[in-house]
C-alpha cells in the first residue's frame, strides 16, 4: 500500500497520479490567525501541514500531495480551494488551531464540513477562520458581500450544495478516532459550520481545528515536536483509513458520484429547463422586478462598489439586474418563484461564480431566504 517516494520541486508533488490529497496550511503571511502568548497559529499550521504531507509522500507511492503554501506567505480563500481544483484533487484538508476570548478555557480538537453552524460557539469558530477576508482586497467583491462577522451572511450555508457531504463526514470522524486514539486529545466532535474556504471546493473537503492556542498548556502542546508528530500521524492515519474506503481497485476515488445533502441533491441533478435559462439572460438593467405576493428567488452572482457598464467581462456572459444594499450593487439572475428552479439554476451558474448564492424578494423588497422557503413549501 505504501512504500518509497520520489519528490518533484514544484508544489512539493509526491510521485504518482491516481489519488491527489490538498493540504492547506491556514493563515499566513500577513494573516498570523490566532496568537497565543509564544506562537502563532499560522506557524502550527503550517509545521503539521508539512508533517503531515512528508508522512504521505515518505510511504504512499499512490498519492499526490499539493500544499497551497510551504512557506509563511499570505494565500486568500478563494485561492486556496482554486488550487485545490486544479488539480483535481480527491481530498481537501484544511489545518487550523482554535482560541477563545480571554478568560475563557478549552481543550481538545474538532473537525468540520461544510454546512449551518447548529450551535453557537460552532459559528463562531468560522466566523474567525473567515474574518482572514477582511485583509484582502477587494473582498466585498471577491465574495459577493460576504460579511464574515454578520450571522446573516451564513444563512446561505442552509441551502448549499455539498454532494460529497457523506465522504467529507466519513473523513472528519476518522480524523476525531484518530486524535482520540493516537494522539490522546480531548475529542470535541464533528461538526458542520459556514467556511469559505470549503464552499468552493469540489471534493470531499474538512477543517480540522488541532487545539486551543488561547489555553496554555495547549499551546505548548501544539507548539512542541511532540505534538506536531501526533497530530500529523492522526491525520495521517484517518487518510490512510479513508483512501482505503473510498477508493476503488483501479485506484479512482470512489466519492466522485456519490449522494450527498438531501436539500439539493435531487434538483441540483436535473440540467436547468429552459425556461431557467430564459430567465438568466435578461439585459442588464436596474432592478424593476415584477410585484408580487410570492417570494421571488434570485441567484446573486456578485457585488461591486460601483454599478457595472452594458456587458462588462464581470458578468462572464450572463446577463444580471442589480439591487443596492449598504452602498454596494448587487447583480442577480434568474428570478422564479419556483424554489426548484433556483436551485438549478444557481448550481449552473456555480461553473462561472463560485461565490453564487440564492436570495429572496417579496414585493420589490429583499426577505429572509428561510422565510421564502417556507412561504414555497406552504404553497406546494
Amino acid at each position: 500500500m505504501c512504500c518509497l517516494w520520489s519528490l518533484f520541486p514544484l508544489m512539493g508533488e509526491a510521485a504518482g497520479k491516481d489519488f491527489v490529497v490538498v493540504i492547506d496550511a491556514g493563515h499566513g503571511g500577513k494573516d498570523p490567525g490566532a496568537v497565543g502568548k509564544k506562537a502563532k497559529e499560522k506557524d502550527i499550521n503550517l509545521n503539521v501541514a508539512l508533517a503531515l504531507g512528508k508522512l504521505i509522500q515518505t510511504n504512499c507511492k499512490d498519492a499526490r500531495v499539493v500544499y497551497t503554501r510551504k512557506t509563511d506567505v499570505f494565500i486568500s480563500l478563494d485561492r486556496r480551494a482554486k488550487i485545490a481544483n486544479d488539480a483535481k484533487a480527491d481530498l481537501f484538508i484544511s489545518i487550523h488551531t482554535n482560541a477563545l476570548p480571554k478568560g475563557r478555557v478549552a481543550r481538545g480538537t474538532e473537525t468540520y464540513t461544510l454546512g449551518m453552524a447548529r450551535a453557537n460557539e460552532n459559528l463562531e469558530v468560522a466566523k474567525r477562520e473567515n474574518s482572514v477576508i477582511l485583509v484582502e482586497e477587494n473582498y466585498q467583491e471577491r465574495y459577493a458581500g460576504f460579511n464574515p462577522k454578520s450571522s446573516e451572511s451564513y444563512i446561505m450555508f442552509e441551502f448549499m450544495q455539498d454532494k460529497y457531504m457523506e465522504q467529507s463526514v466519513s473523513l472528519a470522524k476518522l480524523i476525531q478516532g484518530q486524535f482520540k486514539s493516537h494522539a490522546r486529545r480531548v475529542d470535541k466532535g464533528v461538526h458542520q459550520a459556514g467556511f469559505l474556504v470549503l464552499r468552493a471546493t469540489s471534493m470531499p473537503s474538512v477543517l480540522v481545528e488541532l487545539g486551543y492556542i488561547s489555553t496554555p498548556d495547549e499551546e505548548t502542546y501544539l507548539n512542541s515536536k511532540k505534538g506536531v508528530e501526533a497530530l500529523s500521524r492522526s491525520i495521517y492515519n484517518a487518510f490512510l483509513d479513508y483512501k482505503k474506503t473510498h477508493v476503488t481497485t483501479s485506484g479512482a476515488a470512489s466519492s466522485k458520484n456519490s449522494p450527498g445533502m438531501k436539500v439539493e441533491q435531487a434538483a441540483t441533478d436535473v440540467a436547468p429547463s429552459d425556461k431557467a435559462v430564459k430567465n438568466a439572460d435578461k439585459a442588464v438593467v436596474k432592478d424593476a422586478k415584477k410585484q408580487t405576493l410570492r417570494p421571488v428567488f434570485k441567484v446573486q452572482i456578485l457585488s461591486t462598489s460601483s454599478e457595472l457598464p452594458a456587458g462588462s467581462s464581470k458578468l462572464k456572459g450572463v446577463k444580471a439586474s442589480y439591487y443596492k444594499e449598504n452602498g454596494l450593487y448587487k447583480y442577480t439572475t434568474g428570478d422564479t418563484e419556483d424554489y426548484n428552479e433556483i436551485l438549478r439554476v444557481k448550481r449552473r451558474l456555480e461553473q462561472k461564480f463560485t461565490g453564487a448564492f440564492i436570495v429572496a424578494f417579496q414585493g420589490g423588497k429583499k426577505m429572509d431566504v428561510q422565510k421564502a422557503i417556507r412561504e414555497f413549501k406552504n404553497q406546494k
